[in-house]
């Protein structure tokens, strides 16, 4: 096996989409619990394009390559990996970094047998989308059955799959937001989805629209992507005792305008921020756990989708990180990479 291997590269450590290439860099060496994977696909995410543009803090343990999920073969172990797994194994997993490439040395704790049911892009597509819902409808969110519950970008990757988990597991409601017509038809005919809000231009406020569905009683637990530009009016949305999660930042970072902050009191009201990439190796692990229990069954049986909107050759790494950068997209944008 050569000591070298191709990655997607970033010209000049940041930039825009045009300075995405592949070169040869140093193949990694697997230590401890990691196993080297050969990967066959990657799957895209956007803090992607954050990290790709120099705004996103890479956890230190990190290496500089894009991509933290993954689908390949165990070609390697370190010198303590998790017992369950053997060479040749088929697997998909969470990094913290390293996937656009073709190996990467990932902790076995993090890695998942592949079912024979799912496809290899498919499993390239869970990891992330799904152990993010995961974190933000259990550990952060602290869901139950009998609440309602709402998720903003409903046609992204993360909320495609909490809106199935969340169906699953007894909501009173589920929710969505969306920005177009055809993103408001997708969650509810393709999803199940109780009720999606068009959140776009020239449309009655969302969190109005949220009040009317429910009578005024507004929703327990909110799961937010957007960030300050939801903020005013997840306060308005969120009923009583409500729980707020945010999770990102797809429009401003800076918090303007408002009423003021009376509903915190009134409706007694907790906003909790969360981030999955810099949690460590334990905490991530516990996850993987949750996601082979609670999800692996049900992408097996096929109650829960895997929705992949479009595969590209790792060649055309630039074509895909404008796509994602669109937000035209209705589930995971994944890259193959040939052996």
């Amino acid at each position: 096996m050569s000591d070298t291997m191709k990655a997607v590269d970033i010209k000049g450590g940041k930039g825009p989409i045009s300075s995405l290439h592949i070169t040869t860099i140093p193949r990694p060496v697997p230590t401890g619990s990691q196993a080297l994977v050969r990967i066959r696909y990657f799957g895209l995410n956007r803090m992607d394009i954050l990290q790709r543009e120099g705004q996103y803090p890479v956890p230190p343990q990190a290496p500089s390559t894009l991509g933290v999920e993954f689908s390949g073969e165990i070609v390697g172990f370190g010198g303590s990996p998790e017992g369950s797994f053997k060479l040749g194994d088929a697997v998909f997993g969470l990094a913290y970094g390293g996937a656009y490439a073709e190996y990467i040395a990932v902790s076995t704790h993090m890695l998942v047998h592949k079912p024979a049911q799912l496809s290899w892009e498919q499993c390239a597509g869970i990891p992330e989308t799904w152990i993010t819902a995961l974190q933000a409808l259990y550990l952060v969110g602290e869901y139950k059955p009998g609440r309602s519950v709402l998720w903003h970008a409903g046609a992204s990757s993360v909320s495609i799959a909490g809106q199935q988990l969340t169906r699953a597991d007894g909501a009173k409601a589920v929710y969505a937001t969306a920005r177009s017509e055809d993103k408001v038809r997708f969650c509810e005919e393709e999803l199940g989805t109780t009720k999606a809000f068009n959140a776009g231009k020239g449309q009655e406020p969302w969190d109005e629209q949220v009040l009317k569905e429910t009578n005024g009683e507004g929703v327990d637990l909110i799961i937010d992507f957007v960030g300050p530009d939801y903020f005013w009016q997840n306060l308005n949305a969120a009923a009583r005792d409500g729980h707020i999660v945010s999770l990102g930042f797809l429009g401003s970072s800076k918090l303007e305008g408002g009423e003021g902050l009376g509903a915190f009191v009134r409706k007694r009201i907790r906003f909790e921020g969360s981030a999955l990439r810099s949690r460590d190796e334990e905490y991530q692990g516990k996850l993987r756990d949750q996601l082979v229990d609670h999800a692996l069954p049900k992408f097996i049986d096929g109650s829960f989708k895997v929705l992949v909107e479009k595969v590209f050759p790792w060649e055309e790494i630039q074509e895909a990180h404008a796509l994602m950068e669109s937000n035209k997209t209705k589930g995971k944008l994944i890259c193959k990479i040939d052996w």
